[in-house]
């Protein structure tokens, strides 16, 4: 399932443990820099490329699991 994928992700990346799928981004802390390597483990792990204004716009792990199961559909 890729929202377990992204919340692996984001759970490694945030240094921490327990991050559920409503979670804000920038409320648990997140900043430029742990997005860049969030996108580059997206991209390494899960094979899609996700920019990084759609990062902004889906600031959860519910929000950005849709768009990147929306994205591995069109492939």
């Amino acid at each position: 399932m890729i929202a377990e994928g992204v919340r692996a992700i984001w759970c490694r990346e945030l240094q921490r443990d327990g991050i559920s799928f409503d979670d804000d981004f920038f409320a648990l802390g997140g900043q430029s820099v742990i997005m860049a390597r969030i996108q580059g483990a997206f991209f390494e792990e899960l094979g899609v490329e996700v920019p990084m204004d759609r990062l902004f716009l889906n600031p959860t792990v519910a929000s950005i699991s849709m768009y990147v199961e929306s994205l591995r559909a069109e492939t």
